[in-house]
């Protein structure tokens, strides 16, 4: 059925209303149905087996965009968020879905990313890719939120997230996909930073807050633009605000590049700390580390068995590149293998040399370019390279390539650069022979998966 509600042109279907069937979730946080002429629709807040009347927002050749309306029929799958801002703040949109729903999705996701763009044969793709690992905490299970700073109405401070794309600042007063000693971390800190600016404009644009449950560690980073700054006086009040956390000032100018021209530690040690398979991590406010840790350690796990398990890792001379803090590298040095790890960031490399020193493993830690550097180190027995979301460099697996390691473990948050890279290293005589998907973020579309090759 089409039901016309506006003026539109000919052949154009947008602002018109149709009653659609909801098929799957893509890979982001809209699900996708089919309008009457066979065309795909994505459509934000509907879940798959929904019978939905959708009004289209948005036409073009392939594709169209679709605001739901009403649902007509509810899926079996339909689940009521823990969350009232849900449907606004876009930190959880998959949290109407039931997580059995979520978990399958995830996993289909995998699998179509290998035979659309990896170009897989279908039934090869379905055997290779094993069950999302699901997270034990659905929510509740963040030890890091990211709060967006604004202005109210009067002028006043407001933290809250940043609804996704857009500048939309959505005020937030807990975070229930946060844990229990960070969650109520937007409300206390909100206060206590409007309180210490006063009529004075301190120039704090993002908060990130991190806390532990196995630690109990709790630290505040305050992302401020250079200049003056009271900071006994900010320092006592966000400390105090969340139970004596420590409180870091990193030095930055507002935008998406975040670039980091200082950081300053302003109460307590300057990092936070966490355990994480069996050893003890530290990572500076800049440094990225896994914001699931219980998830986290099963993606340890699985690039342990990639690698050839505890016993085929004794020995064994293996690269680790985007290292980051540490997380694979030292499991992977306390498990016997020699450990050469890459990493281009200056915080995480300092942190990286200060985990493996307080674990007792020695890792040979270069600080620069994967591409740059992997070739000095000659042939490898195994490679773990977990890169950023745009995947791996032009050029990058010629040179794992090259450097002939008999397994290789891919870590990635992005299914289609992955898959991009899955077909290079097949071309490069790299055969992938299973895919572990592991929910580090339950209510999101985002998995993280670990890839396992095998050099034929």
């Amino acid at each position: 059925m089409m039901v016309k509600i506006g003026k539109t042109m000919q052949g154009n279907i947008t602002n018109m209303r149709q009653t659609v069937s909801i098929e799957r979730m893509g890979y982001g946080s809209e699900a996708v149905g089919r309008l009457a002429d066979g065309k795909a629709v994505f459509v934000e807040g509907a879940a798959p087996g929904d019978v939905a009347v959708v009004e289209v927002t948005e036409e073009k050749p392939s594709f169209a965009r679709a605001r739901l309306v009403s649902v007509e029929e509810p899926s079996p799958d339909r689940a009521l968020p823990a969350c009232s801002q849900a449907s606004r703040c876009g930190g959880c949109p998959w949290a109407h879905l039931s997580y059995e729903a979520q978990l399958s999705a995830k996993r289909d996701n995998v699998v179509a990313a290998l035979a659309r763009t990896a170009g897989m044969d279908a039934a090869r793709a379905e055997e290779l890719v094993a069950p999302c690992a699901p997270s034990k905490r659905q929510w509740g299970y963040r030890n890091k939120l990211e709060l967006g700073v604004g202005r109210g109405p009067d002028g006043s401070l407001e933290l809250g997230m940043r609804r996704e794309g857009t500048d939309e600042l959505v005020r937030l007063d807990v975070c229930p996909l946060a844990n229990r000693l960070i969650e109520r971390a937007p409300k206390a800190l909100r206060g206590a930073l409007r309180y210490a600016e006063g009529a004075q404009d301190l120039g704090i644009f993002r908060v990130g807050v991190r806390g532990s449950l196995r630690t109990r560690d709790v630290e505040v980073a305050l992302w401020a633009k250079p200049g003056p700054f009271p900071r006994a006086h900010v320092a006592k009040l966000a400390s105090s605000a969340m139970r004596k956390a420590g409180v870091v000032r990193v030095l930055s100018e507002p935008g998406r590049a975040r670039k980091v021209k200082g950081v300053e530690a302003l109460e307590g040690r300057g990092w936070w700390s966490e355990e994480l398979a069996g050893a003890r991590f530290s990572a500076s406010a800049p440094s990225f580390f896994q914001v699931n840790t219980a998830q986290a350690e099963k993606l340890v796990a699985e690039v342990v068995e990639a690698l050839g398990g505890e016993r085929g890792l004794s020995g064994a001379f293996v690269a680790d590149l985007y290292a980051g803090a540490g997380t694979f590298s030292v499991p992977l040095a306390a498990a016997g293998a020699e450990v050469a790890a890459v990493e281009s960031a200056g915080t995480a490399v300092r942190d990286l040399r200060r985990n493996a020193a307080a674990n007792g493993v020695d890792v040979e830690v270069v600080g620069g370019d994967a591409a740059r550097e992997l070739p000095s180190f000659g042939e490898l027995d195994a490679l773990v390279v977990d890169p950023p979301r745009a995947g791996l460099a032009d050029g990058v697996v010629d040179d794992i390539a090259a450097a002939r390691p008999a397994r290789v473990a891919y870590v990635s948050c992005n299914p289609a650069t992955w898959a991009r890279d899955v077909a290079r290293f097949e071309a490069r005589g790299y055969r992938l022979v299973r895919v572990r998907p592991v929910d580090l973020f339950p209510q999101t579309h985002h998995v993280e998966l670990v890839g396992s090759f095998e050099r034929a």
